[in-house]
């Protein structure tokens, strides 16, 4: 069995192949996010590019990309969630992690995709990142409970 490189679980001749060859539509936009991340594993940039909504393609360096996929490590892909997207719907948004190894070191691309239906096909329109959230620090006083949870004031107890 060879596995698919979006993390479905699934057979990748059953998967992400047959949207990446043509074979199948994605149905959802989900599924065009799962095969565009198999398509940078496999660097298929013709792909890439040709699920790029065309309203969104300005800038687009086919020999960068094509270069950059193939010098990444790919190391997975993580849903997660969906806003609409279905198939019934015309646009859709996918939440999702990517892992990969490049020149700069291991990194993480969290993003949010926007995806757009265009004469019935499913197309990658824009991503937004999504930023990290700040930590909350709260100020314990000696005499508040102790934020551990052991029942006892914080000065008896990890103050």
């Amino acid at each position: 069995m060879n596995s698919c490189p979006c993390g479905s679980g699934n057979d990748y001749a059953a998967c992400c192949e047959p949207i990446i060859t043509g074979k199948k539509a994605a149905e959802t936009a989900e599924q065009l996010m799962r095969a565009r991340y198999s398509a940078h594993v496999k660097v298929d940039v013709d792909f890439l590019y040709a699920t790029t909504h065309p309203d969104h393609r300005e800038g687009y360096d086919h020999k960068g990309t094509k270069a950059w996929a193939e010098k990444s490590a790919w190391y997975g892909l993580e849903i997660l969630g969906t806003t609409a997207g279905g198939s019934k719907d015309e646009e859709g948004e996918v939440e999702f992690i990517a892992r990969f190894r490049d020149k700069d070191g291991v990194r993480t691309h969290h993003e949010r995709g926007q995806f757009k239906r265009k004469r019935k096909k499913w197309l990658f329109a824009e991503g937004n990142m999504v930023k990290s959230q700040p930590i909350s620090v709260t100020k314990t006083s000696r005499n508040d409970p102790c934020p551990c949870g052991s029942g006892k004031k914080y000065k008896k107890c990890c103050g």
